[in-house]
């Protein structure tokens, strides 16, 4: 990569080139550092003929839309908030297998920009896609490892023209950019595109990501305790699965029945390899009594993954 101060003058100066006045462009903010990076340079690059569109599609974190819209207000980014969780869930409604929810969700993100591309009259979609959302989907050349829902989701009848400033560079380098331009999601940890979808195996439910959505806020929450505790490194990426199958429990002295969360925390640089994260066992205790307490009557067991990349990828599905 070139340096980040010449990488930056040069991304600005190929999206005017690729997207000239007066076109106009929307571009699908997450909250993520590769949306948010390439927001950042496409609003310096175009000004107001750019639309972030943040789609709250019901698969979010806990607390995930107050957070990206006082990111995208402080930007002084034009932006829009989509409210589209019933349309993702009737989409997903009877999909367990893992390709098929991430292309279920990419087409239906591009479904709802498409809407919001006409009513801004945009012919320009925007993407943070970066080098390994490519390289993991997969070509006639290399086996598609997972479908990235902005890779492998994308239908054949797009009508916008596709713009990916980012897509030569790895995690590290898109956070030097975003440390550069004072992005404010420099730091935080990777979020997947299909979002708590795929960290809930098996079919999409509402209720089953509401439990996900708990989980993940908790381990999230005591890691970041204990990190600041000085107890534990901050890992690269640390987050929650639930299981679709159930386990006899007890709770009390009655019989449960509930379903196993994993807890899932990684060391990496790019995203491409990974270490698990040796996580104290205080933590993990923690993070387990309050899972369970938090959800008695649908969460019994937690484990933890010790399973680095490769075999595993990072997320599970």
């Amino acid at each position: 990569m070139l340096g980040t101060e010449d990488f930056i003058r040069e991304a600005e100066e190929s999206i005017s080139q690729k997207i000239p006045a007066p076109g106009k462009a929307v571009i699908a903010c997450s909250g993520g550092v590769d949306s948010m990076v390439t927001a950042a340079l496409a609003s310096k690059a175009i000004g107001s003929r750019l639309l972030a569109v943040y789609v709250d599609n019901g698969l979010m974190r806990k607390g995930e839309d107050e957070e990206v819209e006082a990111m995208l207000k402080h930007m002084g980014i034009n932006y829009r908030i989509v409210k589209a969780g019933p349309e993702f869930f009737d989409a997903l409604e009877n999909v367990e297998e893992p390709e098929h929810k991430r292309k279920i969700i990419g087409e239906k993100f591009i479904r709802v920009f498409e809407r919001e591309a006409k009513e801004f009259g945009a012919t320009f979609l925007l993407q943070g896609t970066i080098a390994p959302d490519w390289i993991e989907s997969g070509d006639g050349i290399r086996d598609t490892i997972k479908s990235h829902h902005n890779v492998g989701g994308l239908p054949k009848d797009l009508g916008m023209t596709l713009v990916e400033p980012l897509r030569d560079l790895y995690k590290d380098e898109v956070r030097d950019v975003a440390r550069a331009l004072g992005v404010e999601a420099s730091e935080r940890q990777p979020f997947p595109g299909p979002a708590l979808a795929i960290r809930c195996l098996g079919e999409v439910t509402p209720e089953k990501i509401a439990i996900v959505r708990e989980a993940c806020y908790i381990v999230e929450d005591e890691i970041m305790k204990s990190v600041k505790d000085g107890k534990d490194v901050r890992p690269w990426q640390y987050f929650a699965v639930l299981l679709p199958s159930k386990s006899v429990g007890v709770q009390g002295d009655r019989r449960a029945y509930g379903y196993t969360v994993a807890v899932r925390a990684v060391d990496s640089v790019d995203g491409m390899t990974a270490t698990f994260s040796k996580l104290s066992i205080s933590v993990l205790n923690k993070i387990s009594v309050r899972i369970t307490d938090t959800m008695k009557n649908q969460v019994n067991r937690v484990v933890y993954d010790i399973t680095s990349k490769p075999p595993a990828t990072i997320e599970w599905e």
